[in-house]
């Protein structure tokens, strides 16, 4: 069974597009995507050979050690095929895009989950010309999560969609309120304040 946040990420791969899980950890993804979905062209990679021992011991467990390409790479570095999709999920903003940004052979689209510095990531893939085509919220054991769907192509994003996303979930961008609002009481950063406003007026025009 996949959590909440991997679900959501699957349903954004459609059928039979040959997929690579970048820093795959557990390899649950690649698993659901063969065993469920009957993919047929499926990789993963983590830099940590540990962990990707761990990954092929997951693996092993349903007998899918043949239709799971395992590769041990930093981010792309070792991948030499092409994909039509890759995930790159679970991680930190800056090393999203130190993954990207040392990549010369990115696939048409790629479905990212970063766990912060949201309006750095969405920023950085403006100017490396990949286009949000979704982004949706998945609310799980208290936390927010923010899955964006990337293809290649140019788009000039405004502040307000750069900064609070195109997935227009109104609680959590109340809860993104809330922490902005916690974090000015303790520092009283004005730039913050200014945020905090466009945050309001962005939430008020998204009907209910």
């Amino acid at each position: 069974m996949l959590s909440l946040r991997l679900q959501a990420i699957a349903e954004e791969i459609a059928d039979n597009q040959k997929v690579i899980d970048i820093g795959t950890d557990h390899a649950y993804l690649p698993i659901y995507l063969v065993k469920e979905r009957f993919f047929t062209n499926v990789a993963a990679t983590d830099k940590s050979l540990a962990v990707l021992e761990y990954s092929r011991a997951n693996i092993e467990k349903y007998h899918l050690d043949k239709q799971i390409k395992l590769i041990l790479s930093d981010g792309f570095a070792q991948v030499k095929e092409n994909y039509d999709v890759a995930v790159i999920a679970g991680m930190g903003a800056h090393t999203i895009t130190d993954i990207i940004k040392n990549s010369q052979n990115l696939p048409e689209y790629l479905i990212i989950q970063s766990n912060n510095n949201l309006p750095f990531l969405r920023r950085f893939m403006e100017k490396k010309e990949y286009k949000i085509i979704k982004e949706k919220v998945v609310y799980e054991k208290g936390k927010y999560y923010i899955i964006i769907k990337y293809q290649k192509g140019k788009e000039i994003l405004t502040a307000d969609l750069r900064d609070f996303g195109k997935n227009y979930d109104k609680k959590y961008l109340q809860a993104l309120l809330k922490k902005n609002q916690a974090n000015y009481l303790l520092n009283k950063d004005e730039s913050l304040a200014k945020i905090i406003k466009r945050l309001q007026k962005f939430i008020e025009k998204i009907p209910d």
